[in-house]
């Protein structure tokens, strides 16, 4: 405490903060006067009970009223969803799962007074909701909300395709690697043009994030022949889109592709690799013009090969750049808040890093 005091050592390692709270037995955030209290974990897992109750109600099919809400016209339902997925991709996730309940009261409604007008809101609002799901730790719910999304798309190929990305986030999430990669290939297939260079972006845009899901499944199971074949596949369609677009909230293009890359490398094992693409896809145009979302998520694949690499350092650093481009995307996703937490205890973490993790009582 002496050499703290006379900023002979610094406190910039959680075992040192951990150590010296236990002496003075206080919490360690309170040397860093911040909230002691997980209030981040406490928020998700808060949120995630939101949406399970909503998703728990039934009042269209049990004919239950819904109070002096009224049913919204299908039009402007789907500026609400279309509002709360560019939420969603600004990685605001604590105001998502705020919207998401009145939004899938509002749909479903909507949905039942116009089945046609708002069929499409209706799938959406649910793969935004299995979408969120994943993100916050919750496959299983994830998976509900996306059986929803699947069975109200029955019949219209482009809606099905777009409801089976969010099945294979799901179905990876869960550890059902063989399930996702079967299924998402099939999806792939019936949305996939004759001819590729005839296909329109849109669908391009399904069937190559299809692919990618395909592809990220197999590298998950260990099959790298394999998830390096699909994303090849993936990468001649994602040609013809072009980076910039963002065609069924799926981000895809080519730009997407070498960050799908990335994540099988390092499922793969092939760290070297890994880093070496990431540093490449982050170079490129195209890495400005994804949403926060999108880029945050990547970092958090790129901190984990650096891991992999033996490379701390730069691990720290591409995570103070996701926390600067989508702070939710550590302080309230499960897997951002492991990845800190590994980089944490190294001893040459950076010391914001460092201040970050027992802020958001990571130990």
């Amino acid at each position: 405490m002496d050499k703290v005091e006379r900023g002979v050592r610094a406190l910039d390692r959680v075992s040192t903060l951990q150590e010296v709270a236990a002496v003075l037995r206080i919490d360690a955030a309170v040397l860093l006067g911040r909230d002691v209290q997980p209030a981040q974990v406490i928020e998700r897992d808060a949120g995630v009970e939101r949406i399970r109750s909503a998703l728990s109600r039934y009042e269209v099919p049990l004919g239950r009223s819904a109070g002096s809400r009224p049913v919204l016209p299908a039009g402007q339902v789907a500026r609400q969803v279309t509002h709360t997925w560019v939420t969603f991709q600004h990685a605001r996730y604590p105001r998502v799962a705020e919207l998401l309940p009145e939004l899938l009261a509002d749909v479903e409604r909507a949905h039942a007074a116009h089945p046609v007008a708002g069929r499409v809101s209706l799938v959406e609002a649910y793969r935004l909701a299995a979408s969120l799901l994943v993100k916050l730790g919750a496959p299983d719910l994830a998976w509900l909300a996306v059986d929803r999304a699947m069975t109200a798309a029955t019949g219209d190929r482009a809606l099905v395709a777009a409801a089976a990305v969010q099945l294979g986030q799901a179905l990876r999430a869960s550890g059902q690697g063989r399930e996702a990669r079967s299924a998402m290939l099939a999806a792939a297939y019936r949305i996939a043009p004759p001819v590729v260079e005839f296909g329109l972006p849109p669908e391009l845009s399904l069937c190559g994030t299809l692919l990618v899901q395909a592809a990220l499944a197999a590298a998950g199971d260990g099959d790298v022949t394999a998830a390096a074949e699909l994303l090849d596949e993936a990468a001649a369609m994602a040609a013809r889109v072009g980076d910039g677009h963002d065609h069924h909230h799926t981000g895809f293009g080519p730009t997407a592709v070498e960050l799908a890359r990335v994540a099988a490398a390092a499922e793969g094992g092939d760290s070297a690799d890994a880093v070496a693409r990431h540093e490449k896809a982050t170079a490129r145009d195209g890495w400005r013009w994804l949403p926060a979302e999108h880029r945050a998520a990547h970092l958090l694949d790129a901190a984990r090969a650096y891991l992999q690499a033996g490379d701390p350092i730069d691990a720290g650093r591409v995570l103070l750049e996701a926390d600067r481009i989508a702070p939710a995307e550590i302080r309230h996703r499960p897997a951002g808040r492991d990845v800190l937490a590994r980089v944490a205890r190294d001893p040459t973490a950076p010391t914001m890093l460092v201040q970050l993790a027992v802020t958001l009582g990571i130990g």
